[in-house]
């Protein structure tokens, strides 16, 4: 991508404000988004189809409180017990879902609760995706630390007790390229037991390299798995590649991953479908692959710099509660990860229930770990990807956790 469409420290030139336009404006100016661009991947897999179908098949209107109830009186939840469980209809028995998403926890995972914070080392991005803080026609302050500042952030999250990290960029070959992400993972294996990265999707070829440099899991979001819906909010760039994306996680189990996690941002489009799809993209790659370690994520949208007004689309606190009540009860082993994004109260709550890990110590921003941990000037940071609403230290999350009678766990994962 030509440079002079990254928004800097310099106002957008006026070619790139056309361009800009006319993306928003003209969609035949736009790439076919489920047209694969040159250098990226095909594997042969029929989960895309099978998670695509059902989700456009869904009709979660038709569902009764009887369908709803029959759901919760069966030992196994089956696809069709869960799109009842995800129904409106299941609005008035969220008591009883979170009862029995409850207990399905305890049975699988106990009281532990799994303790982890990201690290964002660059926040360049040569994608245009409306809803994001960083996409590159955002105003914002582009950063991308240097290997002895990313080893300095992950020495002062490690004194804080730390010992996972999840890497994240913006979505940049040329300002994070592969062996730049390979090189800051090699450095994370000095301070962390377990690393995992939020990163562009890349080859099987590339994942297996990052494994090979320390990397244990790979996260994507497809963000919707409304495809039309999907052309609508990523205008340009690699990230606009609906099917590329969608099949990042299984490339990375093919890599050798250990483990993939999964997730749309619930309130992008129809929450409901968009968790359907989410959970059976889960369903089918756990069935496909089942030694690998398969996690969800339910984030909603948050604020981002420059545009305030984003929030979540007719997604409150009791749908995204019935949401992920609703994925417990479905898929019983998996770790479900509920981000900062969410309130304090919110997810002191919803640990006791369905999730089973939260993030600590939480900076979306670039190189500004010292002065969020220590309260000294760090220097120069790069803008946040979009604003937190839980910025509690990792001390203060273990000493709450443990105060609701739970077990944080920093690590279960030893090399031999």
């Amino acid at each position: 991508m030509d440079n002079n469409y990254f928004v800097d420290s310099d106002k957008l030139s006026e070619a790139a404000l056309e361009k800009k336009h006319r993306l928003e404006n003209d969609p035949s100016s736009r790439t076919d988004h489920m047209q694969y661009m040159e250098g990226m991947e095909q594997i042969s897999s029929d989960i895309r189809e099978r998670v695509i179908s059902e989700m456009n098949g869904y009709d979660y209107g038709r569902y009764t409180p009887a369908d709803v109830l029959r759901a919760l009186r069966h030992d196994t939840c089956s696809v069709e017990d869960f799109k009842a469980l995800l129904s409106p209809a299941a609005e008035p028995f969220l008591e009883q879902m979170a009862e029995r998403a409850r207990l399905e926890t305890q049975k699988h995972f106990g009281n532990t609760v799994y303790l982890f914070t990201p690290l964002y080392i660059a926040n360049y991005c040569e994608n245009y995706c409306v809803y994001c803080g960083f996409n590159c026609y955002n105003d914002i302050r582009r950063m991308k630390l240097s290997m002895e500042q990313i080893e300095h952030e992950m020495k002062v999250i490690s004194e804080s007790g730390m010992e996972e990290i999840l890497i994240l960029t913006g979505e940049s070959r040329a300002q994070s390229s592969v062996e730049y992400i390979g090189e800051a993972c090699k450095l994370a294996r000095k301070y962390f037991r377990l690393v995992g990265i939020e990163i562009y999707p890349v080859n099987t070829d590339e994942y297996r390299y990052l494994h090979e440099c320390g990397v244990d899991y790979v996260t994507v979001f497809q963000e919707t798995y409304d495809s039309d819906r999907y052309e609508q909010l990523h205008l340009m760039g690699h990230k606009r590649v609906f099917p590329y994306r969608f099949e990042a996680q299984e490339r990375a189990l093919l890599a050798g991953m250990r483990g993939i996690a999964c997730s749309a941002l619930l309130g992008l489009s129809d929450f409901r479908k968009d968790a359907l799809a989410s959970a059976l993209h889960v369903y089918y790659l756990q069935r496909k692959y089942p030694h690998a370690e398969i996690s969800l994520s339910c984030p909603r949208l948050r604020p981002i710099v420059n545009n305030e007004k984003i929030n979540p689309l007719d997604v409150h606190e009791k749908q995204l509660c019935q949401v992920l009540c609703a994925y417990r009860i479905f898929l019983p082993f998996c770790g479900i990860t509920v981000s900062s994004r969410e309130s304090e109260s919110f997810r002191n709550g919803i640990v006791k229930i369905a999730a089973t890990k939260i993030s600590a110590g939480v900076s979306t921003g670039i190189g500004d770990h010292e002065s969020k941990y220590t309260g000294k000037d760090g220097g120069e940071a790069g803008d946040e990807q979009f604003e937190i609403s839980d910025g509690r230290s990792l001390r203060k999350m273990y000493d709450d956790m443990s105060g609701e009678g739970l077990q944080p766990v920093l690590n279960d994962y030893l090399y031999v």
